[in-house]
Formats: structure tokens, C-alpha cells, sequence
């Protein structure tokens, strides 16, 4: 007897979802409003028009069964709400499945930003939601890993948010030159190195190579220049990187060796992008522009003998006048 009151029970439930489930007439009209407006969607008073018989409670009950069934999609156009036929996605995770308008329209905002994420701002400002409604979703998605909080070398205070899944945009994290927010000057100058001492050694091999300027000179030049392609493969097998360089990485460095003079770039014919090749001085810079006393902070208070002195300066034996400096002070004395 309670087994058939139990089969009666479960019947009677699955026929209520279904007929939960079932699109009512005036729903089939909305989502027909919705979907005539094609990617655009459709605004309020288009809805009312397509169905003037329903009161606005009416109506914005519909709606939000619709979007609750995850039929019909809502966002802001202009400062008005506009709907949309909802495409099923099938990656859409779990944890948003039974979600209220609030939360579907945060995460859909914060996935429709990409890996270069949106700041809180934006989202308050385009979901019109309160702070702390807002500070709430965003911080349930962030328990449930749906979303993360990514930090951007632009502005060190601001975060910004993206799906859990997403490897964040190098113009947020500075790509390869950052680590941890700060700037890797010393492996950026490492870099610059290497690549200058690559294009220096490929112009000495074949200007010794007699064979090679006999073919004439648009083949020398070619010659003695390389791509990026071929400085960031030499970069990659001498090891001294962590991370996985680019193209457009070395192309970043050969750029800083072609304003600082060193290299010169030159288009590839046929739109190919650039080559670079070492650049000679025509004539070589005099001494004293390298001199570090020019950029010494505490040069007026330099002398030969006082606790600020050229004789016991670290910079100028660097530079190699340690042993001039020492017989013109002996000279003095």
C-alpha cells in the first residue's frame, strides 16, 4: 500500500515538473519578441507591445522565469535592461545552475571581459547593483573558484576580475619582464646582452668570409641580419630564461638595442616583418662622455684626500683610469 502511495507520490511530482518546465503561451511570445531581435535582443517596450494583454507584474514575472530557466538573457544597453534568447552553453559551470538574476549577470559580465578582466567599478557600474550586494557575489565566486581577483602592474591597488581559468592578459601582469608586480631590470639587461652579443657575432663571422661579400651586398646584408624567429631560438637554447619567451618578446628587446643605436632594423620585402643586424660606430665615443663622475651625486664634495676620493672610487676603476688617477695624485702631492 505505501509502495503505490510512493509510486503515486514520484508521478505525480515528475508531472508537476514538467508541467513547471512547459512554455505557457505568453512565454512562447516573449522569448518570440526576444528572439526577433536577433544579437541586439529586444528592449521593455518592445516586450509590451508583443504582448499588450499582460500587466507589467505579469510580465516581469515571465521574464524572470525565463531567465531562470536560462532561456532568456538580460544586460544593459544605454542604461536600459535589454533581453536576448539565451544559447545553452555547455561549459557554464555548475555552481551558477539555480543562481538569481544578480549573480548570472555579474558572471556573465566578468566572462564576457576575457582574460583582460573588468574592473569592480565597471561591474557596479554596469550591473547597477549596490556595493555590498556586489562585494557578496563576488566573493561567493571566488570561494567557489568560479572567478579570481588579479592584480595589474598599471595600478597595484585595483583588481581585476576573470574566470578561475583564465591565464590573465600580459598587459596586466607586464608579461615576462615582471615577476611578482616588480620590474626584472637585471634579467631585461641579461637579455639585451645576449641578444646584441648574437647579432655582433653573426656580422663578424661573415664579414671574414670573403665569399660572402663577393655575392653582393643585398645578400651580405641578409646575411649578417636575423630575425626574431632566429635571436629568440638562440635565446632559448642558451637556458638563461625561466619562462618561455616570444617573438614578440625579443622583438621587444631588439627595439630597446635599435633606439639605444646598436642595431639597425630593416624591412623584409614582401611585408615579412623586420630583420636586425649590429650597427659600427662611425666614430667612437670620446672617453670622458663615459666618465661617471658626470652622473656622481657626491662629486662637489670630491677630492684626493678626502673620505670622497677618486683614488678609492669604485666606478672610476670600472672604467679603467684607477692607475691614471693614482699618478696624477702622486704628481699633485
Amino acid at each position: 500500500m505505501s509502495s503505490k502511495k510512493a509510486a503515486a507520490g514520484s508521478s505525480s511530482k515528475s508531472k508537476s515538473k514538467k508541467a513547471d518546465n512547459k512554455i505557457d503561451p505568453n512565454e512562447q511570445i516573449i522569448l518570440a519578441a526576444a528572439a526577433a531581435g536577433g544579437e541586439k535582443g529586444c528592449f521593455d517596450e518592445d516586450l509590451q507591445k508583443a504582448q499588450p494583454a499582460l500587466s507589467n507584474e505579469e510580465r516581469v514575472a515571465i521574464i524572470n522565469k525565463l531567465i531562470a530557466q536560462r532561456l532568456l538573457d538580460i544586460y544593459q544597453v544605454g542604461g536600459k535592461l535589454a533581453y536576448k534568447t539565451k544559447a545553452q552553453d555547455s561549459n557554464e559551470p555548475t555552481e551558477l545552475k539555480g543562481a538569481d538574476n544578480e549573480e548570472k549577470i555579474v558572471y556573465g559580465l566578468i566572462k564576457e571581459a576575457g582574460n583582460k578582466g573588468i574592473w569592480m567599478r565597471d561591474i557596479r557600474f554596469k550591473s547597477n547593483l549596490q556595493p555590498t550586494v556586489l562585494n557578496k557575489i563576488l566573493k561567493s565566486f571566488e570561494n567557489k573558484k568560479m572567478i579570481k581577483a588579479v592584480k595589474s602592474v598599471a595600478a597595484h591597488k585595483k583588481k581585476v576580475y576573470m574566470l578561475f581559468e583564465l591565464e590573465p592578459d600580459s598587459t596586466l601582469t607586464g608579461g615576462s619582464w615582471y615577476s611578482d608586480q616588480d620590474f626584472e631590470s637585471e634579467f631585461v639587461d641579461v637579455l639585451n646582452q645576449q641578444c646584441y652579443r648574437f647579432l655582433l657575432e653573426l656580422r663578424q663571422k661573415h664579414e671574414s668570409d670573403p665569399t660572402v661579400k663577393k655575392k653582393g651586398p643585398v645578400y651580405y646584408y641578409n646575411m649578417i641580419s636575423a630575425t626574431p624567429s632566429q635571436v629568440c631560438k638562440f635565446i632559448s637554447e642558451l637556458g638563461i630564461s625561466k619562462v618561455s619567451l616570444s617573438e614578440e618578446d625579443i622583438s621587444t628587446i631588439l627595439d630597446t638595442l635599435l633606439f639605444d643605436g646598436k642595431v639597425e632594423r630593416r624591412v623584409v620585402p614582401g611585408g615579412g616583418g623586420y630583420i636586425y643586424r649590429a650597427t659600427e660606430r662611425l666614430v667612437d665615443s670620446a672617453g670622458l662622455i663615459c666618465l661617471p663622475c658626470g652622473v656622481c651625486p657626491v662629486m662637489s664634495s670630491c677630492n684626493i684626500k678626502g673620505e670622497v676620493s677618486p683614488l678609492s672610487c669604485p666606478y672610476l676603476k670600472d672604467w679603467g683610469l684607477k692607475v691614471i688617477v693614482k699618478q696624477q695624485g702622486s704628481d699633485d702631492i
